[in-house]
């Protein structure tokens, strides 16, 4: 259908309906006025524009998307910044096609297109400082163990293109969390270049607890080519027992033995033992460093305590032999198939693989406890359980306030392993209990003390962010920027309520928690989802920030999937992304800034830019 095809009954059909539209913006910004009141007055037009957008949202337009557009005119698709300036204008519009003029009811003070913009442009900046030279979008590091140490690593990732440290609380100590802050302070001094700082709270993570110690065996195995022969042999540490000094990092393996014994040891020796299969092995001594020994091995062994070492070239016989002290207990895992039963215990008992007979029937199925045990008495049967980012799935069979049994339905054809402290998410399950635990009191007086932002994770309801709020208060802490981790379904779901009462804040932000987010919600989900958040962030004005995985491959393995730097790529509709830790994180550093160069000249939140394309037509040879 073409514009001047269109009647005038047509045309006041999509007038009327648009007045509509509008009507219930201004009843929903009325409905909503006592949530509105508690706001810092920075966020008040952007908390009405908020409202509007939700009530617009309430609608299904996409008709009427397709009236408007064959008019010619905004389609409504990009109008979160500005709701309510987009619907007057092409109202204005289209009474005048109508040949009547437009009268608004009443004279309103909203958001105006460009304002929209200006909004969001210093929320931005007073949470995460000014933007860097050439991009808009900045970029936020998580810190590893290694910062707290090295000042160098601090300095590159600064010097690459950090504009944000992240420390995460659940990790490290207070005193390491303090030397990372000590580097970025050196760092920026010697750059000159600013950097916020945030910090996490752990929050109430769920997760498994400990299973059972496995028995005490080292294990080693040297290299060999693809015909077998050995190309690099095992080099093993024999250490002075009791001594309590770590193994070098190179040692492939460390045998704690009698101190005595071991002073006698020459380099040139042969040791010979039997392992763990009774197999013949022989270490060949190469050299010495102050009390321990080097030693060599071209064979695969399992040694375990009390296994007999025998010096073969001496004559001495009290110095003859000796035995393998105390080793490391191998870290059990559970193997879990489709159809197989796991009990969760309330009760802090180490976890066991299941009891079978001798046919391989399951006498005793799997157990494992969880932290957090008090949600025991929240979760209901049907619910959905899934453990390990994802990895394996269940359905509650049983629930009682000191057991859940769960069918596993989802893993892969084989089984895979649970371990101990690995996560545990209920996406069902109306969790109930608070989001500040006894540790994130005692970690929030480092943080205001330190940092720039908070990051509240975990955070599901609107009296959560209240009861950090009345925290920082206590403590001094008003200023800081809080930051929403969306990472539980139902703290998605609330979002609206969550991001109205974070603007009882000067300033504030949301973190899209894609990892945790995608088990709650669904793989399946995770697109839609996250565009959601973005929609309604940008409605709020309000800075969102990219979180997980981003070119997590590059960081961590040192190459990139190309999946993933289509990914970092989105990362250009928020306005922070986030990088977790990994041994070439200076490079992904790297990468993601020249990515967000490249990128924000084709696109600003969910519009392209259409600058000039490098590419030509070619007329057929």
């Amino acid at each position: 259908m073409k514009a001047d095809e269109i009647s005038s009954n047509s045309l006041e059909a999509v007038i009327s309906r648009l007045a509509e539209i509008r009507c219930s913006l201004i009843k929903l910004e009325s409905d909503f006025k006592k949530q509105r009141s508690g706001v810092n007055p920075a966020w008040r037009k952007s908390a009405e524009n908020l409202v509007h957008y939700m009530a617009l949202r309430r609608h299904d337009v996409r008709l009427l998307q397709e009236e408007l557009a064959v008019l010619g005119l905004s389609s409504l698709g990009r109008s979160e910044a500005h709701v309510m300036s987009t619907l007057d204008a092409v109202l204005s519009v289209l009474h005048r096609l109508a040949g009547r003029p437009f009268d608004l009811p009443e004279q309103r003070e909203h958001p105006g297109f460009n304002e929209g913009t200006a909004l969001l442009a210093a929320h931005t900046e007073a949470l995460l400082g000014p933007p860097p030279t050439q991009r808009s979008v900045r970029i936020m590091v998580t810190m590893s163990s290694d910062a707290a140490d090295d000042y160098g690593l601090v300095r590159d990732l600064l010097s690459h293109g950090m504009n944000c440290m992240r420390v995460n609380c659940a990790h490290d100590t207070a005193d390491e969390w303090a030397r990372m802050i000590e580097h970025l302070e050196r760092a920026r001094r010697e750059l000159g270049l600013p950097c916020k700082i945030q910090m996490d709270l752990g929050g109430p993570k769920l997760r498994t607890g400990p299973i059972e110690p496995g028995p005490q065996v080292t294990v080693w195995h040297p290299k060999r080519d693809s015909l077998g022969r050995v190309i690099e042999p095992v080099r093993v540490w024999l250490a002075p027992a009791g001594s309590g000094r770590a193994a070098p990092a190179h040692a492939d393996a460390s045998l704690p033995v009698a101190p005595e014994w071991l002073a006698a040891v020459q380099p040139g020796e042969r040791i010979h033992f039997k392992d763990a299969r009774h197999k013949r092995r022989v270490l060949e001594v190469v050299g010495a460093a102050g009390e321990g020994r080097w030693a060599r091995c071209e064979q695969t062994a399992y040694v375990t305590p009390k296994t007999v070492l025998s010096r073969i070239d001496t004559l001495e016989a009290g110095k003859r032999d000796t035995q393998v002290g105390a080793l490391p207990s191998i870290e059990q895992t559970i193997l879990l198939r489709r159809g197989d039963r796991l009990t969760l215990t309330a009760e802090p008992v180490a976890g066991k693989p299941a009891s079978l007979d001798a046919s391989g029937k399951v006498l005793v199925p799997a157990s494992i406890s969880c932290t957090l045990p008090e949600i025991f008495a929240q979760i209901c049967v049907g619910e959905r359980i899934w453990f390990d980012d994802g990895k394996i799935g269940g359905v509650v069979r049983d629930a009682r306030p000191e057991a859940v049994t769960v069918e596993i339905n989802h893993a892969s054809v084989k089984g895979d392993r649970l371990g101990a402290d690995k996560g545990v998410n209920l996406p069902d399950t109306k969790i109930d209990f608070p989001a500040i635990t006894p540790k994130d009191l005692q970690d929030l007086r480092f943080i205001v003390a330190h940092a720039d932002l908070v990051g509240m994770s975990f955070v599901r309801h609107e009296r959560d962010v209240h009861e950090l709020q009345a925290r920082l208060a206590e403590l001094g802490g008003s200023n800081l920027g809080i930051v929403l981790k969306i990472e539980t379904r139902q703290g998605f779901e609330r979002l609206p309520n969550l991001v109205l009462a974070a603007m009882r804040q000067p300033t504030a932000g949301v973190m899209i928690a894609r990892g945790d987010l995608a088990v709650e919600c669904g793989f399946e989900r995770i697109a839609e989802v996250q565009e959601e958040i973005l929609w309604i962030c940008e409605a709020a004005h309000m800075p969102v920030i990219w979180a997980t995985q981003v070119l997590e491959s590059l960081a961590k393995k040192g190459r990139p999937s190309r999946a993933e730097i289509t990914d970092a790529a989105m990362g250009e509709r928020a306005e922070c992304v986030m990088l977790n830790k990994g041994p070439h994180i200076v490079a992904a550093v790297a990468a993601l800034d020249d990515i967000l160069h490249r990128m924000q000249d084709h696109q600003a939140k969910k519009s392209a830019r259409l600058r000039p394309l490098h590419l030509t037509m070619h007329e057929s040879d």
